[in-house]
C-alpha cells in the first residue's frame, strides 16, 4: 500500500519540514511565530496536497483518479503535514523554553489590547475564562493547535482538489 501512495508520504513530509523550518525561521524575527505559520499552512497544505494528488494520479495511477483515492492520497499528506508540525514545534518549545515565554508574553499582549472589544463583543465571563486558559497553556497546547489548522483547510482542500483532478476510466 505503502508504493501506491508514495507521492503522498513524499510530500506531505516535505509540506511537514517546510511548516517546521517557517516556525524555526519566524521565531527568530517574531515574539509569537506560532500565528504566522498558521497562514503559511494555509499555502503549504494545498499545494502540498495538489501536488502529491497530481503525481499520485499521474506517475501511480495510469492517469486516472477516482474521488475515493483522491481523498486518502490527501488525507495521508495533510496528517503527515501536521504530525511532523506538531511534532517538531513540540520538541523546539520543549528545547527552547525561551521561546515559549516570548510567545505566551505576545498572547497576553495580544490579549490585554484587544480587552475592551472582547468584553464589549463577548462579556467579561468570556475575557476572564480566555485569560485563565492563556495562564495554563503548555508547550503541548500551542503544537497542537498548529497541527489542528492544518487538517482543517487540509480536508477542505483535498475535497476540492479531489474533485478538480478525478478522471475515471471509461
Amino acid at each position: 500500500m505503502s508504493k501506491n501512495f508514495l507521492s503522498a508520504f513524499q510530500f506531505g513530509i516535505l509540506g511537514g519540514v517546510l511548516s517546521l523550518i517557517a516556525f524555526l525561521i519566524l521565531s527568530v524575527f517574531y515574539n509569537d511565530p506560532s500565528n504566522l505559520t498558521l497562514l503559511f499552512g494555509y499555502v503549504i497544505c494545498p499545494f502540498a496536497i495538489f501536488l502529491s494528488i497530481k503525481f499520485f494520479k499521474a506517475d501511480q495511477n495510469s492517469g486516472y483518479l477516482s474521488f475515493s483515492e483522491g481523498m486518502t492520497v490527501g488525507f495521508l499528506t495533510y496528517v503527515l503535514i501536521a504530525l511532523i508540525s506538531t511534532l517538531g514545534i513540540w520538541l523546539f518549545l520543549v528545547i527552547s523554553p525561551e521561546t515559549f515565554k516570548l510567545i505566551t508574553i505576545a498572547k497576553f499582549e495580544v490579549l490585554e489590547k484587544g480587552k475592551e472589544t472582547i468584553i464589549a463583543q463577548v462579556g467579561q465571563n468570556s475575557y476572564d475564562a480566555t485569560y485563565e486558559s492563556l495562564k495554563e497553556m503548555s508547550k503541548l497546547d500551542i503544537a497542537l493547535n498548529d497541527g489542528i489548522w492544518k487538517v482543517i483547510p487540509g480536508l477542505f482542500f483535498t475535497i476540492i482538489i479531489s474533485i478538480i483532478l478525478r478522471k475515471n476510466p471509461n
